[in-house]
């Protein structure tokens, strides 16, 4: 069955930089979406960036310009690089893929498989 392993976490200072893993087994099709969520203590879940199955990237507007998302599709593992974090990007960050592409690829609802999640912890 499909399983994603996520890795990179970590406790940085304001204006560090983390880069987040996401290992992917299971499966040998280019899934639809391929995404991360982040979700804080008393807070929703929500969409951080996403990369589609031709390349298209989309991110949340609290992190355009310091996040960037990628993928080896070659190695099944799908990246998020973190620059220029702030205390409010801390949270349990998580990686999400589904098979289809339809609809929005940051809605968490539409997703059907999760990994266990990677603690960010940003300090000021």
């Amino acid at each position: 069955q499909v399983q994603l392993v996520e890795s990179g976490g970590g406790s940085v200072q304001s204006g560090g930089s983390l880069r987040l893993s996401c290992a992917g087994s299971g499966y040998t099709y280019i899934m639809g979406c391929m995404s991360w969520f982040r979700q804080a203590p008393g807070k929703e879940r929500e969409g951080v960036a996403a990369i589609d199955s031709v390349g298209g990237t989309s991110y949340a507007d609290s992190v355009k310009g310091r996040f960037t998302i990628s993928q080896d599709n070659a190695k099944n593992t799908l990246y998020l690089q973190m620059n220029s974090l702030k205390p409010e990007d801390t949270a349990m960050y998580y990686c999400a893929a589904r098979r289809d592409s339809g609809g929005d690829c940051l809605t968490a609802l539409l997703f059907a498989y999760w990994g266990q999640g990677t603690q960010v912890t940003v300090s000021s």
